[in-house]
């Protein structure tokens, strides 16, 4: 039990107890109060009396209680196990992205900011943001066009890109397709894998169904050892949302006419116009300059592949196998033959070591050590305590989901801090990839009070089984720690708006306090105190673990020093053609965002141009090879939820973040990862920051300087 001052949170936790109406009648009454807020600035004040406290504050107070409940009602649609539930989740959304739209091009609300921006008012330097972001908000949203025909074109799209953006995520989350294949033809996939999958009736008896969820798919495409099945596996995963497709082209054709109404060259002008990056020429310039750098030694690296895969085919006696290409669906597995015969990496014996609950409970240890908090897990009775009905089941939305309270440590004042939830398996129509939601940002009321967060990882790591807990791969280590990173920032957050609140930053820097986390992963120090061996977790886990292993020799409780350094020598083995995939998606968003002319995109076939660019950055061979040369074997943007979900002209962000998060980890961390004064500084002067100050101020107020591209060039082995 936790210690008594950490007990009783001065916040209750959010519920989860909505059905399908109230989903609908809360929207309405959140969307009928926000617009009777607007209709009663318009009524008392006028362009002459119009000032910062009587026209943008009282909007701002609006939005922060609108969160507190709109994010949660947006939320069921990615995690819950109620289709009928997920549906109203969806169509809320729709409704308050419609409200959205309308309220950001209500004209007569639009001059009084106008007015109040143009007072040129003494404010506080985060409500002075507040107002030059609203007032370029509207001008953005179309006010700068004049009333009439184009302006409502403008608002027909908006309101279409939002049903677009809606439809396309809830068919992601909603695929539940799968192929069936026999024992035989799954040659070389894990037990593991294996015993969890569907097991065939009636045509398919004797086969199991492969899903396209990560914990079927990854690890196949890793261990199989039948190309065909790759193959089958790969070209059907790009194509398991053609649904999608019409939505995608629909979206970027609309995506350049707004653009071109606002009287912008392109969307990818218009997006990253309030970037950092601030022109698409710096982008362009930032991707075509590390493609130029990469390219040589992803040839190297393929060529070295294709050695092997050539010496596999010879061993196996493998037939009717292509041994002169290396294909897309050959990738996954000959990278990790090759870390297994030239490294001795055993990623198998690896996830051995980090059973996922260890792992978060040594992640946690990891951020309270560093930033001064406190993580109390709240189970059983005590949340019944907590939760303001009294029932301890209304303050989760699945049986599963594991909930902590956050606290700050005693050096750090031993204040509450917020929520922080995590839902770690698949489900049925749950969001199907890993990320952090926000379910209640934080910000400071009418009263001077502060409003604590509440956040949310969504993951889907493998479940446990009889004879093992869940384990975590390597990478996936790496990807937990990731999204705490998002759910640590969400949490310190200590902004007075909530608009600024946590992520709430530009896309080409949201990334880069979790990409600079990612460091600890590849620390010795680190991961010795993250790794446990799962034998040492139960009796039935040790009797399971000898009896598949054939060892009566229990292994060492913490991960062995030779493991880490086979693993740590491993980190930039096919760097070049890890980096030249991100390249490929960075720039087939930019291809598709910054058209030389309207024409030119209708004229785009979309599918071809994905599959073409891949070849070409990459230097992967595709099904092209087999098929008489034809690209539209796929449709791997389908598939891209990130290009529609808010990374349009902007998933540059996830490379053009590593100058910056590799600048903070060489100047600050490397020297000492578990510095906790410097954690805490890089807490209070990064992260509690949110998006209240301009980023690259954030940065230098770091760093005590501009940042650099050296660190970042020298992490990937090229020249700065």
């Amino acid at each position: 039990m936790a210690p008594a001052k950490y007990q009783r949170p001065p916040q209750a936790p959010p519920k989860f107890t909505a059905t399908e109406s109230s989903l609908i009648e809360d929207t309405k009454r959140l969307i009928e109060r926000s617009r009777g807020v607007q209709d009663g600035i318009v009524r008392d004040v006028t362009p002459e009396t119009a000032t910062f406290a009587n026209v943008t504050l009282p909007m701002a107070r609006d939005d922060n209680k609108m969160a507190i409940e709109s994010h949660i009602i947006g939320f069921y649609q990615a995690v819950s196990t109620d289709q009928k539930l997920r549906d109203a989740s969806t169509e809320a959304e729709r409704l308050l992205d419609d409200f959205g739209i309308e309220s950001s091009m209500r004209e007569d609300v639009y001059k009084l900011v106008d007015a109040a921006f143009k007072a040129s008012e003494a404010l506080d330097p985060e409500s002075k943001r507040l107002l030059e972001k609203d007032h370029k908000s509207y001008i953005r949203n179309g006010l700068g066009v004049s009333a009439g025909p184009k302006r409502d074109r403008f608002k027909e799209i908006k309101k279409r890109l939002s049903e677009i953006s809606i439809g396309f995520q809830k068919n992601l989350n909603e695929e539940n397709g799968g192929l069936w294949f026999s024992p035989e033809e799954l040659d070389g996939v894990p037990e593991d894998v294996l015993v969890s999958l569907e097991k065939g009736t009636g045509d398919n008896e004797g086969k199991l169904r492969l899903t396209f969820k990560y914990p079927d798919l990854f690890p196949t495409l890793k261990y199989a050892t039948n190309p065909k099945i790759r193959q089958k596996l790969f070209v059907d995963n790009e194509n398991k949302c053609n649904q999608n497709v019409p939505l995608f082209q629909e979206a970027v054709l609309l995506r350049d006419e707004a653009a071109r109404i606002l009287g912008y060259k392109n969307h990818a002008e218009f997006r990253i116009e309030d970037k950092m990056a601030k022109t698409p020429k710096t982008v362009d310039d930032f991707l075509g300059d590390l493609r130029t750098r990469l390219a040589p030694g992803g040839v190297k690296e393929i060529e070295r592949l294709l050695a092997l895969k050539k010496e596999d085919i010879k061993n196996k006696g493998i037939k009717d196998a292509d041994e002169e290409h290396y294909y897309l669906w050959d990738h996954r597995y000959y990278d990790r033959l090759l870390l297994e015969r030239d490294y001795s990496l055993d990623q198998q014996k690896i996830t051995e070591y980090f059973p996922l609950q260890t792992t978060i409970r040594g992640m946690l240890q990891i951020f309270e050590e560093l930033f001064g908090l406190v993580f109390v897990e709240i189970k059983g009775e005590e949340r019944d305590k907590i939760a303001e009905t009294g029932k301890g089941s209304d303050i989760v939305w699945h049986e599963d989901v594991q909930l902590f309270s956050v606290w700050d440590d005693e050096g750090e004042g031993s204040g509450f801090v917020g929520y922080l939830y995590l839902d770690l398996f698949p489900r049925e129509g749950k969001y199907g990839h890993a990320a952090n939601f926000n379910l209640q940002p934080g910000y400071i009321d009418e009263n001077g009070k502060r409003r604590y967060p509440a956040t949310a990882l969504v993951c889907n790591f493998s479940k446990p089984t009889p004879k093992k807990p869940s384990l975590l791969k390597h990478e996936e280590v790496v990807t937990l720690f990731h999204e705490l990173g998002h759910g640590i920032h969400d949490l310190v957050s200590r902004t007075i708006y909530s608009r600024f609140h946590g992520t709430s930053t530009v896309r080409d820097f949201v990334e880069a306090p979790s990409q600079m986390l990612e460091n600890w992963c590849w620390t010795p120090s680190q991961l010795k105190s993250l790794s446990y061996h799962y034998s040492y977790l139960s009796p039935e886990y040790e009797a399971a673990y000898a009896e598949s292993s054939g060892d009566t020799k229990r292994p060492e409780e913490a991960i062995p020093d030779e493991l880490i350094s086979n693993l740590i020598s491993t980190k930039h083995i096919n760097d070049a053609l890890f980096n030249l995939r991100q390249l490929h998606f960075g720039i087939f968003d930019m291809t598709v965002h910054e058209p030389e002319s309207h024409e030119d995109i209708k004229q785009l076939k979309l599918s071809e141009t994905y599959n073409k660019l891949r070849k070409e950055i990459s230097k992967l061979d595709g099904p092209e090879l087999l098929n008489g040369g034809s690209w539209g074997w796929g449709n791997g943007q389908a598939t891209f939820g990130h290009l529609i979900g808010g990374y349009d002209a902007g998933y540059y962000g996830y490379l053009s973040s590593q100058v910056y998060s590799a600048d903070m980890f060489y100047t600050v961390f490397k020297a000492n990862p578990m510095n906790g004064k410097e954690g805490r500084r890089y807490r209070h002067t990064v992260l509690e920051r949110g998006g209240s100050q301009e980023e690259m101020q954030t940065l230098e107020d770091f760093l005590g300087r501009k940042p650099s591209t050296e660190a970042f060039y020298k992490e990937l082995g090229l020249s700065g």
